[in-house]
């Protein structure tokens, strides 16, 4: 892999440089705090668009749940949207920013219209937010807290109907495209003859694709013999899906879509960087010194990430006339959103966690390069109104950028 990347000024050779020195080092010990090392999923939630196929039964296709014990106090504390009227004192938990609102017990009331009024605008921006996926309902008693450590993401052996179909159905349904068929892994090129828009739409899936793939190949079950599996690279499985000879040079141009994807994510967390760069914001776990740790930490990367020379322009996406833009900014969101949705049709429960939190992750970088005027006017001492992330989007998002 060499040369300058299409639709930006970027070369691979800079990418890898900055990445492999200055990134990823801080990025792995990031992942690797409790802040971001426990997820809140609902694996169990139905396929929308198909008859279920049936989830895999090969045991390391099987998700361990976190128990209750293990999550930090600050985090399985967090209710993020409701209000219990018969609780005196509510803690809103929004991206680990703090509202405190003062209820009066058994009557639901505010105890002033001050703590009302910051309720309810925070409810509305809330509900206003322009959400690129279909988020998970933390309230619901199928979702559970996964340690990200201790079910990493590998290929586990797996190779049900519902790998082939999803990746079907998110290319011939909701990727843009010229009038031509692709199978889910050897898409041919199809982003050409299409606006800067939609082919950027089509780069990100395919990097994400190409992301995935090689997780697996790096993580590829190798042998289970005498009861215990043992994974390691798969080289030729790698080659099948990238070498330039056996993919008719498609494979080059699925790697470079890797690297867009990564530019993408990088811009996005430049973009965020006010958002916790305020002091007031902590990632709270409880735990107040690994807290300020991994705030310091979180920072370093947001000043690395600063050096880099290079950046996408996203200025560029959606400045045509205002209507049409809006037209396509909206679907744009609504194919994400709907891409989202077939990550539960996967049938590995590993590789819909994974699934899950990668596209997460990408959302929630588009929802932040399409706020640029919200993050721009956040107040610099208290909680802002007009731009926020959960916990659960931040955790995404980070993890699915280490990926």
């Amino acid at each position: 892999m060499t040369g300058v990347l299409d639709d930006c000024f970027c070369d691979v050779e800079s990418i890898d440089v900055f990445n492999n020195f200055k990134i990823y080092p801080r990025i792995k010990r990031l992942t690797e705090k409790d802040y971001f090392r426990y997820y809140r999923v609902n694996l169990k939630r139905p396929c929308p668009f198909w008859a279920d196929d049936g989830h895999c039964s090969i045991k390391d296709c099987h998700v361990e749940p976190c128990p209750e014990s293990k999550i930090p106090v600050g985090i399985k504390s967090g209710n993020y949207n409701k209000v219990r009227p018969e609780m005196i004192n509510v803690w809103f938990d929004i991206s680990s920013t703090f509202f405190f609102v003062l209820a009066t017990r058994n009557t639901g009331h505010y105890q002033n219209n001050q703590s009302k009024e910051a309720f309810a605008d925070w409810a509305r921006h809330d509900d206003a937010q322009d959400h690129f996926c279909e988020l998970d309902d933390e309230t619901s008693p199928d979702s559970e807290y996964v340690d990200l450590l201790l079910n990493p993401e590998r290929f586990t052996g797996y190779k049900g109907p519902s790998a082939w179909r999803v990746w079907n159905s998110i290319y011939e349904e909701n990727c843009f495209k010229p009038r031509s068929v692709y199978r889910p892994l050897n898409p041919l090129a199809p982003s050409r003859g299409l606006c800067l828009e939609k082919r950027v739409f089509y780069r990100l899936i395919s990097g994400l694709h190409s992301s995935i793939n090689i997780h697996l190949c790096a993580e590829y079950l190798l042998d289970e013999g005498w009861g215990r599996s043992v994974w390691g690279p798969n080289v030729q499985e790698f080659r099948q899906r990238f070498d330039t000879a056996e993919t008719k040079g498609e494979g080059t141009r699925r790697l470079k879509n890797l690297y867009f994807l990564y530019l993408i994510e990088l811009r996005a967390l430049y973009k965020v960087a006010p958002y916790f760069e305020r002091a007031f914001v902590n990632l709270y776990t409880g735990n107040t010194q690994e807290d300020s740790a991994t705030k310091d930490l979180l920072l370093q990367v947001f000043n690395e990430i600063k050096s880099f020379p290079m950046h996408f322009d996203e200025k560029s996406m959606f400045a045509g006339h205002k209507i049409e833009a809006k037209t396509l900014k909206e679907e744009f969101r609504l194919h994400f959103k709907n891409i989202s949705k077939i990550m539960d049709c996967v049938g590995c429960s590993k590789c819909r966690l994974w699934g899950k939190l990668q596209t997460q992750g990408l959302g929630t970088a588009l929802k932040i390069l399409f706020s640029e005027k919200e993050i721009q006017k956040l107040p610099e001492h208290s909680p802002s109104k007009g731009f926020q992330l959960t916990r659960q989007e931040i955790v995404a998002l980070l993890n699915g950028f280490g990926r």
